[in-house]
């Protein structure tokens, strides 16, 4: 038990620019930029994106967005703060966004993922997701790889 609230925020909120600078810090340093298809902060407030954070004695430890599409609900914007990594945080919110695509019938989710990102690569494997053909408008490109889970 984490002891974490999941809620919906405000992409534009101090804590969630705080892990979306970092998440977007992280990815910068480990792929090239043109094989880095995280959203803006604009994107991210964007209709049909719904976007959560996981806070605990008032800090944000961590967030997730829901971009909704035809057909299907793609995960984004998937961060835990380093130091809280391990507490369970990423499984909380996983599970938050999975009721959430339920909530609104959207039958599929799908996530795109940096090719070296294992233990986000394990983790989504936990909760159920198995590897699937490139989707939308990501190019094809040695540092992705796409998973999917039917709800």
């Amino acid at each position: 038990m984490t002891g974490c609230v999941i809620r919906r925020g405000n992409p534009r909120d101090p804590g969630s620019m705080a892990l979306l600078r970092a998440s977007h810090g992280l990815m910068e340093s480990l792929f090239p930029s043109d094989a880095n298809h995280y959203l803006s902060v604009d994107g991210l407030c964007q209709p049909g994106v719904h976007f959560f954070v996981a806070e605990r004695g008032g800090r944000s430890l961590g967030c997730v967005a829901l971009s909704e599409h035809q057909g299907y609900g793609e995960i984004k914007s998937m961060f835990v703060s380093p130091d809280a990594r391990g507490m369970g945080i990423a499984d909380q919110l996983l599970e938050h966004l999975t009721l959430e695509a339920r909530a609104r019938d959207i039958p599929l989710l799908r996530l795109e993922s940096g090719s070296t990102l294992e233990a986000a690569h394990r983790l989504y494997a936990r909760h159920g997701f198995t590897a699937c053909d490139r989707f939308g408008d990501y190019p094809d490109s040695e540092h992705s790889i796409f998973m999917e889970k039917a709800l």
